[in-house]
């Protein structure tokens, strides 16, 4: 058996194979180039005089004016001449008339006479003489011309021409009568109170009965005082003793205090 060969080994295997650019072919260029060239040429000359060379500049007077190419109608001059013509007619027709003068009582007015009237030259007349209306009042609120009637706006100071404007509603006067009723009988009611609670003035026969009174008690008092043992050698009797002390100290202030003033007033509960 025949043994397989082997390839030597080169370091110039490893590297990458450098990529060939394709040599691109040469430009294709007519022969014909430089007779077209030529007829181009030839055909542009022809149109240098089409048309005149400069044009007349419009002189800015003449500016384009807003509806000036709209078709115009001739109506106020066929009401002019309708409204003159009317008037000539009415000025020979009072020529025409005769003098007027007092009807006697035997005429009588002619009958079956029926006259005509021209209806279109009374319109045209009427139409005439009118007054303009005038326009309705608007307000714009935007950039775009958007309107609005002024009236229903509230910008128009209506309310001012009412006769109500500025006079006190009923039910307000009718609320501060109530008012004012409610306070008087609070204050009413206050006072009545206060004078059930005022404190009451002794008169000068009370004030003697009362201390003739507080003296009576003061001398029972000290009555029971004198009864009294020399020697208390008892919890009782030393209570008894200070209580009747307590009694006399208390009514001899009350005696001092009804003798000192002599207008005494007192609550009644």
């Amino acid at each position: 058996m025949t043994t397989p060969q082997c390839a030597p080994d080169n370091v110039y295997s490893l590297l990458p194979p450098l990529e060939q650019k394709p040599v691109k072919p040469p430009r294709y260029i007519s022969i014909f180039r430089p007779s077209v060239k030529h007829e181009a040429k030839q055909n542009k000359a022809q149109w240098k005089t089409m048309g005149p060379a400069k044009v007349a500049v419009p002189s800015p007077k003449n500016f384009l004016q807003k509806h000036s190419k709209e078709p115009k109608l001739q109506e106020s001059k066929c009401r002019h001449e309708i409204y003159e013509m009317q008037c000539r007619k009415i000025e020979q027709d009072s020529k025409k008339l005769p003098a007027l003068s007092v009807p006697r009582r035997t005429d009588h007015p002619v009958m079956g006479i029926q006259s005509k009237k021209n209806f279109i030259n009374t319109n045209a007349v009427a139409a005439i003489t009118r007054l303009p209306k005038k326009p309705q009042p608007l307000y714009v609120d935007s950039r775009q011309g958007d309107k609005y009637l002024l009236e229903t706006s509230g910008l128009v100071p209506k309310y001012l021409k009412k006769k109500d404007y500025g006079v006190t509603p009923k039910y307000l006067t009718e609320r501060k009568e109530e008012m004012k009723k409610a306070q008087k009988e609070y204050e009413a009611s206050v006072l009545e109170h206060l004078k059930k609670k005022a404190m009451k003035v002794l008169s000068d026969e009370e004030r003697k009965r009362l201390l003739e009174g507080l003296k009576k008690n003061w001398e029972e008092v000290y009555r029971e005082f004198q009864c009294l043992p020399v020697k208390i050698d008892s919890i009782p009797k030393r209570l008894h003793k200070e209580k009747l002390e307590t009694q006399m100290k208390q009514l001899e202030h009350d005696i001092q205090t009804i003798e000192k003033h002599k207008v005494i007033y007192i609550a009644n509960e």
